[in-house]
């Protein structure tokens, strides 16, 4: 065990892009991703970047401006990304099927100077910006630009309905023209940005479950790529990264994406997941690493079309967004062995606001329930709750976690900041994780459960008070709870009670009203699945809803 613990790595004080800009130097022929067939060399991605970083020069972006991507995992999505911080600018990294409300609280709360979308979501993206009542710039790209012959000639028919957009040379910009500008005017002088600057924001919920604007610099995600590449255990030289995992997420941007792309590898690009293409893509790409979450690979079990397949080629396949129940793992690892593969499924830990994973199973050790051992330089602490007081190992106790991929702060929010990076006795600045767990005497780490609200929905966080409140918006709704329940396929799904207003009774046209009032203002995922309509909820001896009375009932009803 002492050679998994006693790691270290030299970090390098540059910015993302040119972490990049280094493995394409010593890749310039590889694939650095592949969209659909089609592929793009390291060289050309290079000249990509630079070209597009023009563009959003051309358009008056430049060192610190913000600028929010709001799209699937596509090529014009890791260009603008890398271009960004070519530019000095900072990327604000969001879901592309955000309601409204939430994107105008995106746009309004990182001061976005611009939003690069695809066609397909931007009647939502104009309102959204309408609405901000900012000076917004809006670059519209189109899937169909990225696609290999015949798939772009053949892609327009299978879209339903055609979006009108009128492009203008002021605030809606074509990709292609935005592109050509960008290749007129030329990559702008090298920015000279820190290592430690803000890079990129993400989204989570803190620990008080509010949304929050997570501050990422160019170190957090270095440091997390090389971590990853040291804690794998196997080479990468040739690593063919399932990029599935969305960019908006710290997992797929930091592991799927510039984990691959700083190791030479190749990410392969898939902008939606179904489980009904799951094994035409493994079959057909081969990819060498699956990261994901656990709804994924409970699709892989559920998968047609792979029986007998060798899956040899697979070195490593890792597990983070929620836990991996042992039982999950065990199947999983059945799964591989009747594939010919000879690894495990590996769980990594982490939150948003250390990019994503800290800690992972080593790649030929496990210990039943462990999620594994911190990364290297990356420390872990157990702590009592509510202090900074150190417990001794196998001592539930808060999880903190300390090391270079920890983030900058919480955007606009210094009380926040203050309540998660703590400074402790030994010099450190810890994040309290507000997660629960307990460490080993051999520094194995072990999730107990969330100390702050929220559900995982297939990996995505959904914060219930958020849910809570487009319910309570409708006016006859006194008020509710929003819970997660059991689910068989997403791990957990959503589940509204709702006390109406004295004198009036549950029906359906209710039910329709708030699940309708839920899809316009929060996240598809968080909408409910179920309505129970009560004459009250169980409350707490201080008068607040007891969620966990509720939650206990529905996990007894279901055993």
């Amino acid at each position: 065990m002492e050679k998994h613990l006693r790691q270290t790595i030299d970090y390098p004080y540059t910015l993302m892009y040119e972490e990049v800009y280094k493995a394409a130097r010593n890749k310039p022929d590889v694939s650095a991703y592949e969209f659909q067939g089609k592929k793009t060399r390291y060289e050309d991605f290079v000249k990509k970047i630079e070209t597009v970083a023009g563009g959003f020069s051309s358009i008056g972006i430049g060192k610190g401006d913000r600028v929010t991507i709001c799209m699937p995992n596509t090529p014009q999505a890791v260009d603008s990304f890398y271009a960004l911080n070519r530019a000095g600018a900072v990327s604000v990294m969001i879901h592309p099927l955000s309601a409204v409300e939430e994107i105008e609280f995106y746009l309004s709360k990182t001061d976005s100077k611009a939003i690069v979308t695809l066609n397909l979501f931007y009647e939502k993206i104009k309102s959204a910006v309408e609405n901000t009542g900012m000076s917004i710039k809006i670059i519209v790209a189109d899937i169909k630009d990225e696609l290999p012959f015949p798939k772009n000639a053949l892609y327009p028919l299978t879209v339903k309905g055609k979006t009108r957009i009128k492009y203008d040379s002021r605030t809606v910009f074509k990709w292609s023209n935005f592109v050509r500008e960008g290749h007129k005017k030329g990559a702008p002088e090298k920015p000279d940005n820190k290592y430690d600057d803000e890079a990129v924001i993400l989204f989570s919920g803190g620990t008080t479950g509010k949304t929050k604007g997570i501050q990422l610099t160019n170190l957090n995600l270095n440091a997390l790529a090389l971590q990853t590449g040291v804690a794998a255990g196997f080479s990468l030289d040739g690593l063919r990264m399932l990029s599935v995992m969305p960019l908006f997420h710290g997992f797929g941007l930091g592991i799927g994406i510039h984990t691959a792309l700083i190791h030479g590898g190749t990410c392969i690009l898939v902008p939606q997941f179904s489980v009904e293409t799951y094994a035409r893509l493994i079959k057909k790409e081969k990819p060498n690493v699956l990261p994901g979450v656990p709804t994924l690979f409970e699709a892989l079990l559920r998968t047609d079309g792979l029986q007998g397949f060798d899956m040899s080629f697979i070195r490593g396949m890792f597990c983070g967004g929620d836990s991996l129940s042992i039982e999950l793992k065990k199947k999983v690892d059945e799964f591989l062995r009747e594939h010919n593969s000879s690894i495990q499924i590996r769980e990594g830990y982490g939150t948003t606001e250390c990019v994503t994973a800290s800690c992972l199973t080593p790649y030929d050790y496990y210990k039943e329930g462990s999620i594994g051992i911190p990364f290297p330089d990356t420390y872990y602490k157990i702590v009592k709750v509510d202090t900074n007081e150190k417990l001794p190992p196998n001592h539930d106790g808060e999880i903190c976690i300390s090391g270079p991929s920890v983030m900058r702060g919480y955007l606009d929010d210094p009380d926040e900041t203050a309540r998660t990076l703590r400074p402790h006795g030994d010099g450190r600045i810890w994040l309290h994780t507000g997660d629960m767990g307990m460490m080993d005497e051999e520094g194995f780490v072990y999730f107990r459960q969330r100390l702050k609200r929220i559900i995982i929905v297939s990996g995505y966080n959904i914060y219930p008070s958020q849910v809570e409140n487009a319910i309570d918006a409708h006016p006859d709704v006194m008020y509710s709870c929003a819970i997660g329940i059991p689910d068989k396929y997403k791990m957990h799904k959503v589940k509204a009670f709702v006390v109406l207003r004295e004198g009036v009774e549950p029906s359906e046209k209710i039910k329709e009203e708030i699940l309708e009032n839920c899809r316009k203002k929060v996240f598809r995922f968080g909408v409910p699945s179920e309505i129970e309509f009560r004459r009250e909820l169980p409350k707490t001896l201080v008068g607040k809803v007891a969620y966990r009375v509720l939650e206990d009932e529905v996990n007894e009803s279901v055993r």
